[in-house]
């Protein structure tokens, strides 16, 4: 039997720290106890075609009539469960398949085969219900209008997200004065540098106020100033509202300044479901003082033949 939900308030960062000292296994079993398993994925699979042209000089006339197809499994029967209020990292090489467990978890893609339920609703068969309580930031793609003030995506949003006014003018207020964006809101999209943009793409993800937050590469091509802005309103958001976060990342300073629990992926399957301290124990013990962790990192690829 799980026990009910969190209160609102409760100190997710203290209970957090206190479940970080503990060993993996009753971590895990403590969490499932304290939280409620709000992510729940079961032998996901998902197989995509590649579509191959010919080479040559003629291969682009060929290639109109006959083309070569490559079945490439981006997941291979992943499963994990996570709970309310855990900050989970998500890492792996390129092409592992971070960003399709993400999109298969907000709605995006539907597996194959596998079982994937979120707050209880499978993400494909309600999509309305569902992205009314995520929220997802990809570091590559943006949810904002290009040619239009800032202030007016977010306008728009309040109006497909349902948001009542009073609600919509505190988080906004509350939303931006945090990640410092109120001298942008009349900017153009276009014209904002890519920190900037980062952080009016929060804004834009949060302001429905979801219950999940999925970042994928949300500290791509920032500077130091702006990363370390944006992992301490993380940081914040977690501990004050109990939002449980989901980050894929290369960046392993975000990995190391946000999460106290490490999911790895490699070809498709889940490698590694623990404390980030159970990886430098094993691919990094003889540092004693600051552990390099992308060295650790790639040294675990390179042993599990990832890379």
């Amino acid at each position: 039997m799980i026990a009910p939900p969190v209160p609102l308030g409760w100190n997710y960062e203290r209970m957090n720290a206190i479940l970080s000292q503990l060993p993996v296994n009753v971590m895990i079993f403590c969490t499932k106890e304290v939280h409620q398993m709000q992510i729940v994925l079961k032998d996901i699979r998902k197989t995509f075609k590649v579509y191959k042209r010919p080479e040559g000089k003629w291969g682009l006339l060929k290639g109109a009539f006959m083309r070569n197809v490559t079945q490439v499994e981006a997941l291979a029967g992943i499963g994990f469960e996570i709970a309310e209020g855990e900050l989970v990292g998500y890492i792996g090489p390129n092409g592992a398949g971070k960003s399709t467990t993400v999109k298969v978890m907000s709605g995006i893609l539907t597996p194959d085969n596998g079982e994937c339920t979120i707050m209880g609703k499978v993400p494909w068969k309600n999509r309305v219900e569902h992205v009314s309580k995520i929220g997802v930031v990809f570091g590559q793609r943006s949810q904002l209008w290009w040619d239009v003030p800032v202030a007016d995506s977010f306008d728009v949003l309040k109006d497909i997200y349902a948001i009542p006014t009073g609600d919509y003018k505190t988080r906004l207020a509350e939303l931006t004065a945090t990640l410092g964006v109120e001298a942008l809101l009349k900017t153009p999209v276009r014209q904002l540098s890519l920190g900037q943009r980062m952080r009016c793409e929060l804004v834009a993800a949060l302001l429905h106020r979801p219950k999940i937050l999925f970042l994928d590469e949300p500290t791509i091509g920032l500077d130091a100033v702006s990363k370390l802005a944006l992992r301490n309103f993380l940081k914040e958001e977690n501990r004050k509202y109990g939002v449980t976060m989901v980050l894929t990342t290369h960046d392993m300073d975000d990995i190391e300044a946000l999460c106290e629990r490490v999911m790895v992926i490699g070809h498709g399957q889940l490698l590694y479901d623990g404390r980030l301290g159970g990886l430098q124990e094993k691919y990094a013990p003889e540092v004693i003082t600051k552990v390099n962790t992308d060295a650790m990192i790639a040294a675990m690829y390179n042993d599990l033949s990832l890379v």
